[in-house]
């Protein structure tokens, strides 16, 4: 966390960032659109695991990956997404748990609950509710869900420490975690420090090896990354939400020289854990 910001000041930057991003429907830690177009927006999505033939029309994704695919999900069982924005992956993940299933949506923005629930109506959800709660003090009930997915937003947590032992608490024994998320390779002290940096995704990354280190300090077990994708300059220019709405297109630029020093440094990983029996 930067030295310079409390953990309030950065939940709230990052608050009022997403808040005017839903409005825009434009990014913040992907593409401004999830439909597959031309240009370095429909080139992100494809990069972070979406198709065609699963996105809703006009859901917006805020995510760097998808983790619904690789989570092997069974009929019947309740999922909770930390962060679910706009619905994108609570709808798929309604498909995977059946009508008997039950999905539940986290997120701490007013704009976005009430797009996601929207969402949800039309793409005919009847299982779904979202509830507005910081991930640092989920407000689910303990060993409620069996899963935990959750798509590019613990790594804007200023306090990774409390959303896994929360994550731990709410699981069911033998629960999954399987998050898409950001982590830095050695990326410098100094990136970190900038609060436009936590709501673009990258200054509020933590080391790979650290980000599994806290999912096992919290007490989960087969901690592994499952999937890694090492962003290049254009990569890294979508992530960083580089000219793609979000307030001020000053404060997110990021010229070639910054994105070649980066590049390389900076990862999406989906990240799989199981909480003991």
């Amino acid at each position: 966390m930067s030295s310079n910001q409390s953990s309030k000041e950065i939940k709230e930057a990052v608050k009022k960032h997403y808040a005017e991003a839903i409005k825009q429907s434009s990014c913040c830690c992907g593409p401004q659109s999830v439909q597959l177009e031309k240009g370095s927006a429909g080139r992100f999505v494809d990069m972070a695991g979406y198709t065609q033939e699963e996105l809703p029309d006009g859901v917006t994704s805020f995510g760097c990956g998808n983790p619904v695919t690789f989570a092997k999900m069974n009929e019947g069982e309740t999922v909770l997404d930390l962060g679910s924005g706009a619905g994108l992956d609570l709808i798929l993940a309604a498909k995977k748990v059946g009508a008997s299933g039950k999905v539940i949506g986290l997120d701490m923005t007013d704009e976005m609950i009430e797009t996601c629930n929207r969402n949800l109506e039309q793409a005919g959800i009847k299982n779904g509710e979202v509830r507005k709660g910081e991930m640092e003090k989920m407000p689910v009930a303990d060993e409620e869900t069996d899963w935990i997915i959750s798509n590019c937003v613990i790594n804007l947590s200023p306090e990774k420490e409390k959303v896994f032992a929360e994550a731990f608490r709410v699981l069911k024994p033998g629960g999954r975690m399987l998050v898409s998320d950001i982590v830095t390779l050695d990326l410098p002290d100094e990136y970190r420090s900038d609060i436009k940096a936590w709501v673009g995704c990258i200054g509020g990354a933590v080391d790979e090896s650290d980000y599994l280190a806290l999912a096992r300090d919290a007490g989960f077990v087969d901690v592994e990354v499952v999937d890694k994708m090492t962003y290049d300059p254009a990569g890294l220019k979508a992530l960083a939400n580089d000219n793609c709405g979000c307030g001020d297109s000053s404060e997110s630029a990021l010229d070639k020289s910054t994105l070649d020093k980066f590049a390389g440094k900076v990862a999406s990983v989906k990240v799989s854990a199981r909480k003991p029996e």
